[in-house]
């Protein structure tokens, strides 16, 4: 009995150490709000084994020393984004009003890239529209097509750019393809890649799972590649919220349409698109480096839509993504309008939308009704009464699951991209987006967003106040576990 008992107090004492250090590394973990800090402290101290081992697979934004180090080697076969070859030659100073300059200069500070000017730029009609307008430019490439995607789907819009591809690369264009390991994984594992690799195209599955019960202990497995990205001879590209995939989205089907919004840049802003592309597709295959850069960009005359390419992930600045958000919310002077379909932002962001609305800004943002996460739909209605009792107008949308993420600052500034407003895209998604100035563009997108107020409902203080007790305790529940992701 007594050696029993020697070992019992032997084992509660190592637990109790093993569990104070975990406490111990969360406390000195970096870049991690103090919310956060107390909800992992609360969990490990009321479920240690459970909370421990949550916290030391899901806890922290580990992507692996291997994966880091492969992209710090390929950035440093990519010249810095200082360079001059990331700028028209005899560029002129892009035409931004100094107001909205702050904007460009943070963008600048996360992805490295300044504005530039001499860009052209469309809003595709539809999801269909885009993928046809890909297509043909697939089909018109001279030198050769660069594109990444987090969902591509083998459905019909999927298998257009998979025969797209597969004849430009018959004729000789360079063709490189990328999907991300998880989000693809129907493509990926389909007859379609090794028939799209058989035909000369160069295929790459970015952040590849691997054995999924190993690979926890390498890095997260739900840090994932959610960057939208086509680049066609180093002058066009695109950027937005669409997947590789039919509005239809037969994966979740009963959310659909999913409605997106894709911008169709020509222009400078391309090359920049065409570094984001490269550190990824280089982190991967890097014995396939993409060169190019070294060559100077065309003079595209003057004027032209000022574009930045801004780019985050796990290997950015901590907090970049928000940070872009809040900052171009505090520049709106008269009006803001926002399109997500994922919101779970942090304090700091929620005080920014907030914020805005009361400095008599018409600040609304626009939902989807029907969301595929409804973890996720239950967390972002737990902040409707925050922000209708600061006068932001919350609408839903009722034409279909609203993936657009969109931005439009007084009508002449505008974010887009495939960032959402949530903690994945925030600190474990790889995202890129666009931010322009150009009223005349900017129209276009704002009335885009007036298209989805016309499909949605408002949804006022009223309503939430009648929302049922058990529905107020479950979304305020499981906002609670924002501070933990």
């Amino acid at each position: 009995m007594p050696g029993f008992f020697g070992h019992s107090v032997i084992a509660l004492a190592a637990h109790a150490l093993i569990v104070l250090a975990v406490m111990a590394r969360i406390l000195l973990r970096p870049n991690r709000d103090t919310a956060s800090r107390i909800a992992w402290i609360v969990v490990v101290a009321s479920l240690p084994l459970v909370g421990m081992l949550a916290y030391l697979l899901l806890g922290e934004v580990n992507i692996g020393r291997r994966r880091v180090a492969r992209l710090k080697a390929a950035l440093a076969r990519l010249p810095p984004t200082d360079a001059p070859c990331f700028r028209p030659a005899a560029s002129v100073e892009p035409a931004v009003p100094e107001r909205y300059r702050p904007a460009f200069r943070l963008g600048h500070s996360i992805s490295g890239f300044e504005p530039v000017a001499g860009n052209k730029a469309a809003l595709m009609k539809d999801s269909n529209a885009a993928i046809d307008a890909m297509v043909a430019d697939i089909d018109a490439a001279t030198e050769h097509v660069h594109l990444l995607f987090y969902i591509w789907l083998p459905d019909t819009n999927g298998c257009k750019v998979v025969e797209a591809l597969k004849r430009a690369a018959s004729r000789g264009i360079v063709c490189r393809a990328m999907a991300d390991d998880l989000g693809s994984r129907t493509m990926i594992r389909s007859p379609h890649w090794p028939a799209m690799r058989a035909a000369g195209v160069r295929v790459a599955a970015g952040l590849p799972i691997g054995n999924p019960l190993l690979r926890p202990f390498v890095g997260r497995i739900d840090l994932r590649n959610h960057r939208k990205i086509v680049v066609i001879d180093d002058r066009i590209t695109y950027c937005g919220s669409q997947n590789c995939a039919d509005p239809e989205f037969l994966v979740k089907a009963k959310f659909a349409p999913w409605v997106d919004a894709v911008m169709r840049f020509e222009g400078p802003i391309a090359r920049q698109n065409q570094y984001l592309f490269a550190s990824d597709w280089m982190t991967y295959v890097p014995d396939d480096p993409i060169d190019g850069f070294e060559r100077p960009l065309p003079q595209y005359g003057g004027g032209g839509i000022p574009a930045q390419v801004i780019g985050t992930g796990p290997t950015v600045r901590h907090s970049a993504m928000p940070e872009m958000f809040a900052g171009l919310m505090f520049t709106a002077r008269r009006e803001l309008m926002i399109s997500t379909p994922y919101f779970v932002p942090g304090e700091a962001l929620l005080n920014a939308l907030c914020t805005t609305a009361w400095r008599g800004v018409d600040t609304t943002i626009i939902f989807p009704a029907r969301n595929d996460s409804w973890i996720v739909a239950a967390a972002s209605r737990s902040y409707y009464a925050d922000l209708l009792g600061a006068r932001v107008k919350v609408w839903e949308y009722e034409g279909g699951l609203l993936h657009t993420k969109s931005m439009t600052v007084d009508g002449e500034l505008t974010l887009i991209g495939s960032a959402n407003m949530d903690r994945r895209s925030f600190d474990l998604n790889y995202e890129n987006n666009v931010l322009f100035y150009d009223p005349a563009l900017t129209a276009d997108v704002r009335q885009r967003q007036q298209d989805y107020l016309s499909h949605s409902h408002r949804v006022t203080a009223e309503n939430v106040a009648a929302w049922p007790m058990r529905r107020r305790l479950w979304n305020n529940g499981v906002a609670m576990m924002g501070p933990l992701l």
